[in-house]
């Protein structure tokens, strides 16, 4: 009874004040089809080496190069034979994908992918690898795969949740969106995995690769500090479903997809708690739970009659479309496109674009961003296997 008291009496807060509520935008974006070549796609970089190559995950375990609109007919990488990927709805396989700040000179690379475990035990679905790689030196678009080195690999306990997203932070270090370890209201240990410090999961991962298989940077907010991982940059995830760096201002922003109410953006602190499971968005979800009291307040959240799982993606830096510009623009999985800008306020104004579908044809299972800023959409046609990339760019 406390608990449905205290969400209605949040609700009704956040409606009246407008907080919970979304505007329809008039801004004019619209979308380019890049390719529909694709399977899944899960991630999306371009390397600083201005090649214009683009480069998309597929989740099946291939990466496929994208050069002048057209799709390469051989393989970046292809590790399908060792990524855990059903067929159907499915949250493992490949995942991420992060190119070294100094790729045009030492040709390395990142993935983040699902594999299976040695020996299967209760409470052990998969592992979580993390690998480096290096490019051919024979064939620029061609990964030698006889030089992946493990950077770190972890157990996960079910299926889903697995995060996934690698970004390169403006500080060269290495940042790494991983989930609670599955299953539903993070059912591991007192009070969940992401409020636990002495594993990675629920959390976003900060190590230095300059030297393998990993350093922890001294500045990360747990080092030195006894029975707590110091790979942990903030926690208190659910399922961080891509992460991404504003290329201005340096902010990161982390979608967080939500249990039964509410999905969120959070703005990231270092050594931040962003609540799960005590909260969920906004509101008390486990009111029996130890409370830290340290916790930190969504910028935007949404409730499920607008979405049910969302897709973060990029603060708009691009030249193409100036009316977004400096925008948080992301998405839910079922089509919604939004909008988010800063007011000077705790939460940000939310608004969707007309790319928006509802109702519509596709899946938004990503973002991408180029090295210009631009903007991409990574989906999946509903019912099928088959996906898209498209490039945001100014409507009519």
């Amino acid at each position: 009874m406390k608990k449905l008291i205290n969400i209605l009496f949040c609700s009704l807060i956040f409606s009246c004040t407008g907080y919970s509520q979304e505007t329809i935008s008039t801004l004019k974006v619209d979308k380019k089809l890049i390719t529909d070549a694709l399977s899944h796609p899960t991630a999306f970089a371009e390397p600083n080496d201005k090649s214009g190559r683009l480069f998309v995950c597929e989740q099946e375990g291939k990466i496929k190069i994208i050069q002048k609109g057209k799709v390469l007919p051989s393989l970046f990488l292809d590790i399908s034979d060792e990524v855990v990927k059903k067929k159907g709805y499915e949250e493992r396989g490949l995942l991420g994908l992060a190119f070294h700040p100094d790729f045009a000179k030492n040709g390395k690379l990142y993935v983040y992918c699902s594999m299976p475990v040695a020996v299967p035990a209760r409470g052990l679905d998969h592992k979580t690898v993390v690998r480096e790689y290096t490019v051919s030196a024979k064939n620029k678009n061609t990964v030698d795969e006889s030089t992946a080195k493990t950077v770190l690999e972890f157990d996960e306990p079910q299926s889903n949740h697995n995060g996934g997203d690698l970004k390169f932070g403006p500080d060269g270090f290495l940042y790494i969106a991983v989930g609670d370890g599955g299953g539903q209201n993070d059912k591991h240990g007192v009070a969940g995995n992401a409020q636990n410090l002495s594993n990675f999961l629920g959390k976003i991962l900060r190590v230095d690769v300059k030297q393998l298989p990993y350093s922890i940077p001294s500045d990360n907010p747990f080092v030195g500090k006894s029975e707590v991982r110091p790979e942990i940059y903030a926690y208190g995830f659910r399922n961080p479903w891509r992460i991404s760096f504003d290329k201005k201002t340096g902010e990161l922003f982390a979608g967080d997809v939500g249990q039964d109410n509410y999905e969120e953006v959070n703005l990231i602190t270092k050594g931040g708690n962003y609540g799960w499971r005590i909260r969920e968005g906004l509101h008390e979800k486990f009111p029996n739970d130890p409370d830290p009291k340290n916790w930190i307040n969504p910028i935007s959240e949404y409730p499920h009659s607008d979405g049910l799982s969302i897709t973060g993606g990029f603060v708009y830096r691009g030249k193409q479309i100036p009316a977004i510009a400096g925008k948080y623009i992301f998405a839910d999985w079922t089509g919604p496109v939004w909008a988010l800008t800063n007011n000077k306020k705790e939460l940000w104004d939310r608004e969707k674009l007309s790319i928006s579908q509802d109702a519509g044809n596709w899946h938004i299972y990503s973002f991408g961003e180029d090295q210009a800023g631009e903007v991409y959409l990574l989906t999946v046609l509903l019912g099928s296997d088959k996906g898209a990339l498209y490039q945001l760019v100014a409507g009519k």
